[in-house]
């Protein structure tokens, strides 16, 4: 490459007014345009290439569930045989029909353990495969937003299937519906995508460029303008820290032992003001012992704001403690007697 070349390529948008200053002529713009034009496909080409290499090396790893009536998606998570999922994905099933993106024939497995706080579930194949791959998780920490995603599993029971888009957003915090199958629970520091998130999707891989699975996508939004129908390109996938914690823990306990959730260690309802409009959380029952208790506070009361996130319904409530962690202090406003009162809290694990 010619020395006018190095120096007008960074500057190519605004080619010809470098060109004016600089001397260039016509000929000179002209070479540049056209080094342009031919890296682009170039770029593209190179891309493309990066998908099908993800592709090639990540799907061996994706395998598609049958539980009962219900079809969804699975990771291999190690060379053992067990796979992880969405609780949902498994509901109250304890065998499975497991087939591989290779199109094998369906292997039979048996449940672990499930965890629909966090709607994530372990299933073990009874007889796993010789060259069973097992995915490559990736670090929570490093995901951002911008970057380049795929998402695989098995849309519709479409096996192998893959769709693409970016990290629109992290930390969002997100409550499942408990119709259609979900679990009601509230899931914080999911990964935000815009890769479509179809039925079948869930508990497939959210991956990125370096073949590591970041995510297991879980849900999609909805939008109750269009009758509770999806909302086109806002997907979310539980973060593969959150994955693997549950996930070791079911592997080697057979349930869930330390969730690092917070808690308030309370039974709670919805109260109503005079419109009609959420206002608050009742206490029915504050767990002898629990962080409630321990701050004073008792059935009868009316919680309105946890730390500075007012509280008006249960969901509200675990959306605000989905971003806390146990041991966390935490000030409590709650209502006693048409009174308004504090309390700090020490908050416990779910």
């Amino acid at each position: 490459m010619d020395v006018s070349r190095r120096l007008l390529l960074p500057l190519a948008a605004g080619a010809c007014a470098v060109a004016v200053v600089a001397g260039c002529t016509s000929k000179a713009a002209g070479r540049v345009e056209r080094s342009t034009q031919a890296a682009a496909p170039l770029a593209a080409n190179e891309l493309q290439d990066d998908y099908q290499a993800v592709i090639r090396d990540v799907l061996p790893s994706v395998v598609q569930i049958e539980a009962g009536e219900s079809l969804g998606s699975g990771v291999v998570y190690d060379d053992r045989g067990h796979v992880v999922t969405n609780a949902h994905v498994v509901g109250r099933q304890e065998t499975f029909r497991v087939t591989t993106a290779t199109g094998q024939q369906a292997l039979a497995a048996k449940l672990v353990a499930a965890y629909p706080e966090q709607d994530l579930a372990v299933i073990r194949l009874d007889s796993p495969p010789e060259g069973l791959k097992p995915a490559r998780f990736g670090d929570s920490a490093k995901v951002d937003m911008g970057q380049i995603v795929l998402a695989m599993g098995s849309p519709l029971g479409l096996s192998g299937s893959v769709t693409q888009g970016i990290v629109s957003a992290t930390g969002r915090t997100v409550s499942e519906p408990r119709t259609g199958g979900g679990t009601g629970a509230t899931i914080g520091n999911m990964v935000q995508t815009s890769a479509p998130i179809n039925p079948g999707n869930s508990g497939g891989a959210l991956v990125n460029l370096d073949s590591e699975v970041i995510g297991i996508p879980t849900l999609a939004a909805t939008n109750p303008e269009l009758g509770g129908g999806s909302a086109p390109g806002i997907g979310f996938a539980i973060p593969a820290s959150m994955v693997r914690t549950v996930a070791d823990q079911i592997i080697r306990h057979g349930r869930v032992t330390d969730s690092g959730r917070a808690a308030l260690d309370i039974v709670g309802r919805t109260v109503l003001d005079d419109d009609y409009e959420p206002s608050g959380v009742a206490v029915v029952e504050a767990q002898a012992d629990g962080a409630a208790a321990r701050a004073g506070l008792r059935a009868g009361d009316v919680l309105t704001r946890l730390a500075d996130t007012p509280i008006t319904t249960i969901t509200s409530l675990a959306e605000a403690l989905a971003s806390r962690k146990p041991g966390d202090k935490v000030t409590v406003v709650y209502e006693r007697g048409g009174r308004e009162a504090r309390a700090d809290v020490t908050l416990g694990e779910m």
